[in-house]
């Protein structure tokens, strides 16, 4: 595992799963919120962002954060490793509208209210993203290590074991 990406509806807790990965193997972290946003909640444009991320990729280790869909095939084709937090719709909910309020080093600023517009994403993710998403890893299946939590609980223990290993070493 040195090239990882991180995936799943806006949050399931993709930014908290990536910064214990981190923690744990040492490996640079790289968000795509952090590429994509300015801190007057502006964006970059397309190419800055695709040639911050393929500057990014072009590293011989990372974790990169989030979804994109526009981008994720490219990511998939240089990663090594892809976790999926496959997680339902009303948790996701539940983590999006937790955070509100929260300094997070994953977003350039704070968000004030759960904003209506990106709870409807949420909503739509299932429609709109996970048939793409579900379509992309299957091709690339045989090439990179996909493993996938189907919630928080699956992605604890996938953390605890990975430490006990660690310090077994």
């Amino acid at each position: 595992m040195r090239k990882i990406i991180i995936i799943g509806c806006p949050g399931a807790g993709k930014s908290t799963f990536a910064r214990e990965l981190r923690n744990l193997t040492g490996l640079p972290l790289i968000y795509l919120d952090r590429l994509w946003h300015k801190a007057d909640r502006t964006t970059v444009t397309r190419d800055e962002f695709d040639r911050a991320l393929t500057q990014a990729m072009a590293a011989d280790e990372w974790i990169i954060d989030g979804n994109y869909i526009r981008t994720l095939e490219m990511r998939l084709q240089n990663c090594d490793t892809v976790f999926f937090l496959d997680y339902p719709t009303e948790l996701c909910l539940e983590g999006a509208a937790s955070r509100i309020g929260t300094v997070r080093e994953d977003l350039p600023w704070v968000e004030e209210v759960f904003d209506p517009e990106f709870r409807q994403w949420i909503l739509d993710f299932p429609r709109d993203q996970l048939p793409r998403i579900y379509e992309l890893l299957e091709r690339y299946n045989e090439n990179i290590d996909i493993i996938t939590f189907h919630s928080r609980d699956e992605m604890a223990d996938w953390l605890r074991n990975r430490k006990l290993l660690e310090r077994k070493v």
